[in-house]
C-alpha cells in the first residue's frame, strides 16, 4: 500500500516518516497508509518460501516454522494496540539543548492498530520455557550498521511480560497481510512498552538468562538524567527503556495556528505504559494555575491510545493551551521539559503546550 504523501519524511535512509497531527488524529485505527514508520536499518528482502521463525535458548525443545505452519500451529488471536517510538516529541527537547545524531521526532511518532497474529505465550508453552529463562530476546532480518558494525536489529522483554496473554506475534495488521515496510512476514507486538521492542521482519526468539546483547537494547534505548551526558554516560548502569510512560498530546488546534473565534474544539490523544490505562485527562488555558477534565472518547484500555475532547471558549488573555494525563495507578507527567531532558531524547512527557494567536 502507498504511504499517505503527507507523512512528514525524516528521512530517507533508511525510512523514517511520521504523520502531520491533524492526519493522525482523524481516526483511532490509523490506516496503514497514514502509520509512522520508524527504521534503523534497510527495508529486507523477504522469500517467504524460505522463511523460517526458530524458537531456541532455555526451552525444553527447540521449534522452527513456516509462517503458514505457525498460522496452523496455533489460533489467531486479534488485540487492538498503539506502538509509540522513544523517541516521540523529540523535537520539543532539542530546544531545549542541542540533541546531535538523533531524529527530530514531533508529536506523531505514534500510531495504533488492529493486529492479527497468534499470542507469544502459546508458541513458548509449546516450546517449553526452562526455569532459568528470564528474557525472551528477538531478532529480525534487517541489516543495521552501528560503530562499525553489521548486525541484525534487536531486543528482549522479560519473561513475565512475554508470558501475559497480550503479546502478540503478528501477521496482520488492519485486517490485511503486514506490509514489507510494517514488518512482513511476521512482526512482536508489545503493548505498553516502546516501539523499539516490537521487533520487525521477526526470525529468532531465544529464551535467555539474561536481556538481549543487541546493540539496540544495550546501548541505544537507554534512559538518563538531565544532569548527564554522552561523555559521562555509564551505559551498564542507566535503565533500558521497557514501559512507556505517561503521555497526552494536543493535536487540534495546531501549535501557533491563528484562531478566529474563541469558541474552540480541542482534540487529542493519551497514551499510559505497561498495563496501566488513561484515568483523566486535563485542559489548562491559564498556564497550569487551574485545570478542567476533558471528554475521553472510548472506553481505556492498557496498550491503545486515548482520543480525547473539549470544547472552550478562549479567555481574553489566552496564550497557550496545556495538557496533562493522569493513568490508572495516579502517575502524571512532569511540568518542564527541563525535567525530562536526556542526551539522547527519548520519553519526553512533559506537559504538552500549545501557544495561540488570535486574528483581531
Amino acid at each position: 500500500m502507498t504511504k499517505h504523501p503527507d507523512l512528514i519524511i525524516l528521512e530517507q535512509k533508511p525510512f523514517n516518516a511520521a504523520p502531520p497531527l491533524n492526519l493522525l488524529r482523524q481516526a483511532f485505527i490509523t490506516p496503514e497508509s497514514g502509520f509512522f514508520v520508524r527504521n534503523h536499518g534497510s527495508i529486507p528482502e523477504v522469500d517467504l518460501v524460505n522463511y523460517r521463525l526458530s524458537v531456541t535458548g532455555n526451552v525444553q525443545q527447540s521449534l522452527n516454522f513456516s509462517l503458514d505452519e505457525l498460522r496452523a500451529a496455533f489460533p489467531k488471536r486479534t488485540i487492538t494496540a498503539t506502538l509509540h517510538c522513544a523517541g516521540n516529541r523529540r523535537d520539543e527537547l532539542m530546544k531545549v539543548a542541542p540533541i546531535p545524531d538523533e531524529e527530530a521526532w514531533g508529536a506523531s511518532a505514534i500510531s495504533n492498530a488492529v493486529w492479527g497474529g497468534v499470542w507469544l505465550t502459546e508458541v513458548l508453552h509449546k516450546a517449553g520455557v526452562e526455569p532459568d529463562a528470564q528474557h525472551v530476546a528477538f531478532s529480525g532480518l534487517d541489516d543495521v550498521e552501528k560503530e562499525g558494525r553489521k548486525f541484525h536489529f534487536g531486543g528482549s522483554i522479560p519473561i513475565a511480560k512475554a508470558l501475559n496473554s497480550e503479546v502478540l506475534l503478528a501477521y496482520e495488521m488492519n485486517g490485511e497481510p503486514l506490509t514489507l515496510m510494517h514488518g512482513f512476514p511476521l512482526r512482536v507486538v508489545v503493548p505498553g512498552y516502546i516501539g523499539a521492542r516490537s521487533v520487525k521482519w521477526l526470525s529468532k526468539i531465544t529464551l535467555q538468562s539474561a536481556p538481549s546483547d543487541n546493540y539496540f537494547q544495550t546501548q541505544a534505548y537507554k534512559l538518563f538524567p538531565p544532569d548527564v551526558q554522552a561523555e559521562t554516560a555509564d551505559w551498564e548502569q542507566a535503565p533500558m527503556l521497557e514501559e512507556l510512560f505517561v503521555n497526552a498530546v494536543i493535536c487540534q488546534p495546531a501549535d501557533k495556528a491563528i484562531l478566529s473565534t474563541n469558541l474552540i474544539l480541542v482534540e487529542g490523544y493519551a497514551i499510559a505504559g505497561g498495563n496501566r490505562h488513561i484515568e483523566r485527562v486535563e485542559l489548562s488555558l491559564d498556564l497550569g494555575t487551574t485545570w478542567v477534565q476533558v471528554q475521553l472518547l472510548e472506553k481505556p484500555q492498557p496498550g491503545t491510545w486515548q482520543f480525547w475532547q473539549h470544547q472552550l471558549e478562549l479567555q481574553s488573555d489566552t496564550t497557550e493551551l496545556i495538557v496533562r494525563a493522569w493513568d490508572s495507578q495516579g502517575n502524571t507527567q512532569p511540568q518542564n521539559l527541563e525535567q525530562v531532558w536526556n542526551f539522547k531524547g527519548y520519553m519526553n512527557n512533559a506537559w504538552h503546550r500549545v501557544r495561540i494567536n488570535k486574528s483581531q
